[in-house]
C-alpha cells in the first residue's frame, strides 16, 4: 500500500507546495489556489429631461391590409404545397363529399340536403327550419356549398349559421321531450353576465392609464360620460318598453372598482323573461351575450330584430342595428385603441368577428 499523505494545514507559505504536490500526482485532485475577487458594480448612469412622449395610433389603411393579408395567404399556400407529399393518398376528409347542396320544403320544415343525405344536428337529429325562417335556411345551404371538403364541416368557425341553428333545434327538441337542462344551463350562464355587463361597467372618472397629450384637448370628455351617453338610451328603453318599471343601477361607481350586484327583484324579473323565450330567441340571446359580453345589449339588440318582439318596436325611431349593438359592447376597447394605437390582426379581426356574429343572431330570430 501507498503511504498516506500527512494532511497540511493551508497556510499561506505551504499552499503552493501542495498544490504543485497534488498537480503531479494525478491520483489526487489539483487544488484551487484563485483568490475570490468580488465585483465591481458600475452605477447606471442618471438620465435627466421630461419623459418620452406616449405613442399616438397610427391610423391603418385598408388598402394596405388587405393586400398585406393577400401576400400572407399566398405564403402560407406555397408552405403547403412545399410541405405537401405526391407520393401520399390524399385523406377522405379532404374531399368533398358531395355535388349539390339544396332546401328542400318538407311537412315539418326547411331541410338542407347535401344531394341525398340532410344535414343534422350534434345530437343527430335532422336539421330542420321553420317555413317562416327561408333566408336562414338558405344561408346555411350557402354555408355548405362553399365548403370545399368534408374536413370543413368538422370546424365550428366554417359553418357558424349551422351551429347556431343546431344549438336552437336542439332545444326546441329538449323542450317538447321535457328536458330542461340544457335551457337551466343556458339561463344560468347568461344571468352570471349581469354581474359584470359590459354595458353597465363605467370607469372612474379619472384614470392614471389615460394618456397625458389627450386630457387638455378642448372638449375631450372622459370614458365614463362617454360609457353614460351610450349605455342610457340602452337602459331606458329596457326600462320602460321591455320591463316597464325595473330598476338597473351600474355596477361600478365613480370612485370605486368594487362591483355592486343588481337588485334582487331585477334579477329575478330578467331571469324569468329569459326563461320564457322560444328556443331560436333563447339560442340567439346566448350568441349575442357571448359575443357582446354584455346581457342587456343582448336583450335589446334580440328585441329589436325577433318577430316574437314585433309589438314592442316603436314607429318612427332608428333601429338598433349591428352597428350600434357593436358600438356599445365595445367602447372601452375603441377608447384605449384611440389613444395607445390599434394591434394588426388583432382588433380589427376582433370587430368584424363581433359583426359576423351579431348578423347571425339577426338571421336566426327573423322570420
Amino acid at each position: 500500500m501507498e503511504p498516506l499523505l500527512r494532511p497540511l494545514l493551508p497556510t499561506p507559505s505551504s499552499l503552493g507546495r501542495v498544490a504543485a504536490r497534488y498537480c503531479w500526482n494525478t491520483r489526487y485532485r489539483c487544488l484551487h489556489t484563485t483568490i475570490p475577487k468580488f465585483a465591481n458594480p458600475i452605477p447606471h448612469p442618471t438620465i435627466t429631461g421630461p419623459p418620452p412622449q406616449s405613442p399616438t395610433p397610427d391610423p391603418s389603411n385598408p388598402e394596405d391590409r388587405v393586400a398585406r393579408k393577400r401576400r400572407q395567404l399566398e405564403l402560407i399556400q406555397r408552405g403547403r404545397e412545399i410541405r405537401a407529399n405526391p407520393t401520399k393518398p390524399a385523406s377522405t376528409l379532404k374531399k368533398r363529399l358531395w355535388d349539390d347542396v339544396t332546401v328542400r320544403d318538407t311537412p315539418d320544415g326547411l331541410q338542407i340536403y347535401l344531394d341525398k343525405r340532410p344535414v343534422r344536428t350534434a345530437s343527430k337529429d335532422i336539421l330542420t327550419i321553420p317555413h317562416s325562417k327561408h333566408p336562414l335556411a338558405a344561408a346555411i345551404a350557402l354555408e355548405w356549398d362553399l365548403l370545399v371538403s368534408a374536413q370543413q364541416a368538422l370546424k365550428h368557425h366554417y359553418i357558424p349559421l349551422t351551429s347556431l341553428a343546431s344549438r336552437a333545434v336542439d332545444v326546441a327538441n329538449a323542450d317538447a321531450r321535457g328536458i330542461k337542462n340544457i335551457r337551466e344551463d343556458m339561463i344560468k350562464m347568461m344571468m352570471r353576465y349581469l354581474r359584470t355587463d359590459t354595458l353597465l361597467c363605467w370607469a372612474p372618472e379619472q384614470s392614471v392609464h389615460d394618456a397625458p397629450q389627450l386630457d387638455i384637448r378642448k372638449g375631450k370628455e372622459t370614458l365614463r360620460s362617454r360609457q353614460e351617453t351610450v349605455a342610457k338610451p340602452i337602459i331606458s328603453h329596457l326600462t320602460t318598453v321591455v320591463w316597464p318599471g325595473l330598476e338597473i343601477h351600474p355596477i361600478l361607481d365613480s370612485d370605486s372598482i368594487v362591483p355592486t350586484a343588481q337588485p334582487e327583484m331585477t334579477q329575478q324579473v330578467i331571469r324569468g323573461w329569459i326563461s320564457g323565450l322560444p328556443a331560436f330567441e333563447l339560442a340567439g340571446l346566448e350568441r349575442a351575450v357571448l359575443a357582446s359580453k354584455s346581457l342587456l345589449v343582448a336583450v335589446r339588440f334580440l328585441v329589436e330584430w325577433s318577430r316574437e318582439f314585433k309589438h314592442l318596436r316603436l314607429e318612427n325611431t332608428p333601429r338598433f342595428d349591428i352597428l350600434e349593438a357593436a358600438h356599445a359592447s365595445t367602447l372601452e376597447v375603441r377608447w384605449q385603441t384611440a389613444q395607445w394605437g390599434e394591434v394588426e390582426d388583432t382588433h380589427d379581426v376582433e370587430r368584424e368577428d363581433l359583426r359576423r356574429q351579431l348578423g347571425s343572431v339577426v338571421l336566426l330570430v327573423t322570420g
